[in-house]
């Protein structure tokens, strides 16, 4: 596969080229110190993969992503965890946090294998299988609310407002009871008082999650690390 690097840290550069080198697979076909000088490479080459910095001069790797119209498979390397979810929506690979080790590279490098595979497999699904909803207890009624539908949920002293983008849910059960009953993969739990339909998320910015129904959440320190993971890895 093959891969080039764009970070302008020269200590950072050496830690890819080795890691590169004894991966193996990985067939290193340039560095580069800005995005501008990868620009110019990938103008007449071509290439699987880039490992990105988003820090960088001239222009950040994000503004370089945004350039491009058909980029390679993409490996953010940062030390900054606050652009994690903005990355997200350019479809990249993983996002390594600095300082990274060894083993934490190539499970990065085998979602990039693992994606190329996928696109050559039809995986078979039972769709019917799989709920799409979930009753909700409200007063003496029990309303039928998609999962698709949900923003995200808060815990209240005595009881839980599930938040939909037409209406509000009061329900007696708690905050514990939504975490266990709703799919892990699309609700995750990100304060103590707070759930987030992630498929919902326009942004992260520092500690405070965006929605599209202009509801800004706060992350709390304790969830924050595991949030990040579980959007990325």
């Amino acid at each position: 596969m093959k891969c080039i690097i764009i970070e302008d840290q020269p200590p950072a550069q050496r830690i890819l080229k080795k890691y590169i080198e004894d991966m193996g697979s990985l067939q290193l076909h340039g560095t580069f110190s800005d995005a501008i000088q990868a620009m110019e490479f990938l103008k007449t080459e071509s290439v699987d993969l880039m490992f990105l910095d988003i820090h960088l001069p001239k222009i950040s790797g994000i503004d370089f992503l945004k350039s491009m119209s058909n980029p390679p498979q993409v490996i953010l390397t940062t030390a900054f965890s606050e652009y994690a979810l903005e990355s997200y929506e350019f479809n990249v690979i993983d996002y390594l946090l600095k300082p990274f080790s060894f083993q934490r590279f190539v499970k990065a490098v085998s979602k990039v294998n693992a994606r190329n595979q996928s696109n050559y497999e039809l995986k078979p699904s039972d769709e019917s299988a799989t709920p799409k909803e979930i009753y909700i207890k409200s007063g003496y009624e029990h309303i039928k609310v998609a999962f698709d539908d949900i923003y995200h949920i808060v815990s209240d002293a005595d009881y839980t407002e599930i938040v939909t983008k037409e209406k509000k849910y009061l329900s007696n059960e708690p905050l514990r009871f939504w975490e266990e009953s709703l799919p892990q993969a699309q609700f995750f739990r990100i304060h103590r008082s707070h759930i987030v339909n992630t498929s919902k998320i326009q942004k992260l910015v520092g500690n405070q999650i965006y929605l599209p129904n202009e509801t800004v959440l706060p992350i709390g320190r304790a969830y924050k690390e595991e949030f990040v993971k579980r959007i990325f890895n």
